[in-house]
C-alpha cells in the first residue's frame, strides 16, 4: 500500500473533494495538495474563512469550486468544469463529505423542513454528484470514497433527520460499490467518530438553532413535551461536543487509505468507542442498546405530558 502511495502522489493524479469549507473536507484537501495530488476542492463560500485558508495553504495546483449542494445548477457547473479539465486523463477519486445538520430534537420536534434539507445535501447531492462523476472514475478505474455516520447505523436520540439522510447515503454507497466492481472502481465508507468541526461545538449557533425550534412549534406540540424538554436535550448535546476530538488526523487518514491502498477497507470507522457501540449494536439486546445510547448520547427526560406532575395538576 505504501508502495503505490508513492506511485499514485508522483503521478499527480486528479480527485474531487466536496464540502471542504471546514472539517473533515479541508483538511483532506490540504493533505493530499501536499502529497502532490491536483485536487478540485467545492466549497458552499469562495469568500469563506475556509476557502481563504485554503488558498493561503495550497499549492496552485488546488482548484476551488463554489457548489450549494441543494442547488442543481451548482453541481452541474461543477461537474463541467472538472469534465472540462480531465477527460484525456479520467478521475482517479471522488471524496463525498459535505454534510449537515442544525436540529437536535426528537423526530416528531423536528421540522419536516429539517429532513428535506438533510436528504437533498447529505444523500441527493452526493448521489448527483457521484452519478455525473462516474464515467471519468470508470475510465480511471479509480476511488470513491464518502464520510457518512455511525448515526446512520444506529438511531442515536434526537439525531432522526441527519440519521436517516446518512443511512440513506450508506447504503447507497454500499449499492454502488457492489456495482462498480466489475469495472475496477472501488468504494468505501468512512464513519467517523466526534470530532470538533465547523459549527458543531459551537454552543451559540446551538442555541439559536434550539430558540428557531422552540419558536417554530405547534402550540399543542410544544406544551405536550415542554419547553424545558428541548432546553435539556440542548444542554446536553453542547456538553457532550465539549468532548470532540480536535485532531483530524485520523479521518484524513482514513480517506486517504480509502483513494490510494491498493486494497482499501469497505468500512474506515476512525474514532475512539466506536468498536464497543457496534459490539453492543450487532450481539446485544435492542433495549440495551438504546440505553447505551442516552448514556453516552443524549437522555431525554420525560416529556411534559408525561410527568406525574403534570397528571397531579391536571386532576386539581
Amino acid at each position: 500500500a505504501a508502495g503505490r502511495q508513492l506511485s499514485l502522489a508522483t503521478a499527480g493524479l486528479l480527485l474531487a473533494l466536496a464540502g471542504c469549507d471546514s472539517g473533515f473536507g479541508q483538511a483532506t484537501a490540504r493533505h493530499l495538495d501536499a502529497m502532490g495530488f491536483q485536487v478540485f476542492a467545492s466549497v458552499l463560500d469562495p469568500q469563506g474563512p475556509g476557502a481563504k485558508e485554503l488558498r493561503r495553504s495550497c499549492s496552485p495546483r488546488l482548484t476551488l469550486l463554489q457548489m450549494d449542494l441543494t442547488k442543481p445548477e451548482d453541481i452541474q457547473r461543477v461537474l463541467q468544469h472538472i469534465q472540462a479539465h480531465t477527460n484525456s486523463t479520467g478521475l482517479w477519486g471522488l471524496v463525498n463529505n459535505a454534510g449537515f445538520n442544525d436540529t437536535i430534537a426528537d423526530a416528531e420536534l423536528s421540522p419536516l423542513g429539517k429532513f428535506r434539507t438533510c436528504m437533498e445535501v447529505n444523500f441527493f447531492g452526493s448521489l448527483e454528484l457521484t452519478k455525473g462523476l462516474l464515467p471519468l472514475l470508470r475510465s480511471a478505474g479509480g476511488r470513491i470514497v464518502t464520510v457518512s455516520s455511525p448515526a446512520g447505523d444506529l438511531p442515536f436520540p434526537c439525531l432522526a433527520a441527519y440519521g436517516a439522510s446518512k443511512a440513506a447515503l450508506s447504503l447507497l454507497m454500499d449499492t454502488f460499490r457492489s456495482e462498480l466492481q466489475p469495472w475496477g472502481v472501488k468504494v468505501s465508507l468512512v464513519l467517523p467518530g466526534y470530532y470538533k468541526t465547523g459549527t458543531t461545538c459551537d454552543p451559540a449557533f446551538w442555541n439559536l438553532q434550539k430558540q428557531r425550534l422552540v419558536a417554530s412549534l405547534p402550540r399543542e406540540l410544544l406544551q405536550a413535551y415542554g419547553e424545558d424538554y428541548v432546553e435539556e436535550i440542548n444542554r446536553q448535546f453542547i456538553q457532550f461536543m465539549k468532548v470532540a476530538v480536535e485532531d483530524l488526523s485520523a479521518v484524513v487518514n482514513s480517506i486517504t487509505d480509502g483513494l490510494l491502498a491498493a486494497n482499501p477497507a469497505v468500512r474506515y470507522y476512525p474514532g475512539q468507542g466506536l468498536g464497543l457501540m457496534y459490539f453492543i449494536h450487532r450481539y446485544l439486546p435492542y433495549f440495551v442498546r438504546d440505553l447505551f445510547l442516552k448514556g453516552f448520547f443524549i437522555n431525554p427526560k420525560l416529556p411534559r405530558a408525561l410527568r406525574r406532575e403534570h397528571h397531579d395538576d391536571a386532576k386539581k
